[in-house]
């Protein structure tokens, strides 16, 4: 399996920051990888929220996480500041694939990579549909891996 490297901030389109807490320690010492997981859901979730094409109550269609994944570079500790950078690899017919680049406090080079896939449902089917349009022109002008 050929390792893939730390990533630059320029690949990715749209940034947030997040805080390390006391909490995210583990007994190694550093962030626990279940930490990235809820940074890659907020960094992703909170585009949408801030684009205004996700209302996770009263939405017709939602995005289920159907596939995650995660590279580690490097280890990150309490009381660093985490960036995270996102854009899209894909957009099909009824899902997204968006790419998330972790980085700490002024670091160009990414400490983790990760990649989360969203397919979307009828909220109350639970069956694939479309992408609505709004969300795919969102989706798109940050697309370009």
């Amino acid at each position: 399996m050929t390792r893939s490297r730390p990533r630059p901030r320029s690949d990715f389109h749209w940034f947030c920051q997040v805080n390390t807490q006391w909490k995210d320690i583990d007994i190694y010492g550093h962030v626990n990888n279940a930490v990235h997981y809820t940074w890659f859901d907020t960094a992703v979730n909170g585009w949408l929220v801030e684009r205004g094409v996700l209302d996770p109550v009263r939405g017709e269609a939602v995005g289920l996480v159907v596939r995650t994944g995660c590279e580690y570079f490097d280890e990150v500790v309490f009381p660093d500041l985490v960036t995270c950078g996102l854009c899209v690899s894909r957009v099909g017919t009824t899902s997204v694939t968006y790419e998330i680049g972790l980085f700490r406090n002024d670091c160009d080079q990414s400490f983790a990579h990760g990649t989360f896939v969203h397919a979307y449902v009828d909220r109350v089917t639970r069956r694939p549909v479309p992408l609505p349009d709004d969300l795919r022109q969102a989706v798109q002008q940050i697309q370009g891996l």
